[in-house]
């Protein structure tokens, strides 16, 4: 019980740690969407006022296809971030999916921080979060703990390897996922931390049944950075800019199947970049990092803000597209150059 405790005690530092260095990065990465044009519509023939933006995810009807994406939990901050991250959500009518809920698994002390994510947001969009080695009962627990509409199973191999105490074995995974989708009722999304879903990950993961994948690319958060930073043994600068693009991941996982289920994020930080990813092929599009500074340096009026920027400039984009509701963006031609076509030819 007492090595449990520890256990707890140590990830629950370690989550105040990838705060303090998120918030001390100044690193931002490439997620080329500046390699995806869209063409200007000077004969657009719609009223502004009638852009309709609402679309159904996880089968709750939502204002506009933008989630806030896991971030934290699990320490005594947390609690405040989470609530004033889904009074944000709530107010907005968006998603929200909470940080990794293994603490709060493991250790009944820490399941606050995650559960008033589902008080506040009432019968909201909430989803849960726990890592791909997790076990089918710890799963329908993290489920259970915030009556989540669906769960985010997470993998996070570059991040665990260069994470001191990081796990080093990642043998049977795919196995587990299969495992959980057959077994747990709720939809499973298997979630990118941030170095993106190739597309033979993305079939694989297709052949044992899974239906929803966020790609979180590369271009966002970066959690190599951030942990090289709490390792004193070695030096993994060389590493910052690994992982696959965030616009080519989503590219390369639609070009599998019009049916799966695709959370754009990784970088997504412009209203410009939300529209190119939903013309894209993406189904939802998720950002957490960029919230999340503008929660912790301007309050919850800074982050709504920073959102309700998006979700206006987005439908701006759409009146500029000619398209006045989600389905319609989607139709939208859009053209591929610079490195993001010549990284595509031999892929799709």
């Amino acid at each position: 019980m007492e090595d449990l405790k520890s256990k707890s005690q140590i990830r629950s530092a370690r989550k105040k740690e990838h705060i303090h260095h998120f918030l001390h990065s100044n690193f931002e990465g490439d997620n080329y969407f500046k390699y995806i044009y869209l063409e200007h519509n000077s004969l657009p023939e719609i009223d502004f006022n009638d852009i309709d933006t609402k679309i159904s995810f996880l089968g709750k009807k939502i204002s506009f296809p933008i989630m806030i994406n896991a971030m934290t939990g699990g320490f005594d901050r947390a609690v405040e971030i989470n609530s004033s991250l889904a009074r944000v959500a709530k107010k907005l009518n968006i998603p929200m999916a909470v940080g990794s809920q293994a603490i709060a698994v493991n250790d009944r002390e820490y399941e606050s921080s995650f559960r008033v994510v589902r008080e506040i947001l009432k019968d909201g969009v909430v989803i849960s979060n726990i890592n791909a080695f997790a076990g089918v009962d710890d799963v329908q627990r993290a489920i259970d703990m915030i009556e989540a509409d669906g769960v985010q199973i997470h993998l996070n191999p570059a991040q665990e390897i260069v994470m001191p105490e990081g796990d080093r074995n990642f043998k049977g995974l795919l196995k587990n996922i299969e495992n959980i989708v057959r077994k747990i009722d709720k939809p499973v999304i298997i979630k990118e931390i941030g170095f993106g879903i190739s597309k033979d990950v993305a079939k694989r993961l297709l052949e044992v049944g899974v239906k929803y994948i966020d790609i979180g690319g590369s271009g966002g958060t970066n959690f190599i950075k951030i942990e090289s930073a709490r390792n004193e043994k070695f030096d993994f600068s060389e590493l910052f800019e690994w992982g696959i693009p965030t616009a080519l991941s989503l590219l390369e996982c639609r070009s599998l199947s019009s049916d799966l289920n695709i959370i754009c994020s990784g970088g997504i930080r412009r209203a410009e970049e939300v529209v190119k990813a939903l013309c894209a092929g993406a189904d939802m599009t998720g950002i957490s990092g960029p919230i999340l500074r503008e929660l912790l340096n301007g309050g919850i009026e800074g982050a709504e803000k920073y959102l309700q920027n998006i979700i206006y400039k987005s439908k701006v984009i759409m009146l500029l597209l000619g398209k006045k509701n989600i389905q319609e963006l989607k139709t939208v031609p859009y053209k591929v150059k610079g490195e993001l076509k010549e990284l595509l030819s031999d892929s799709i």
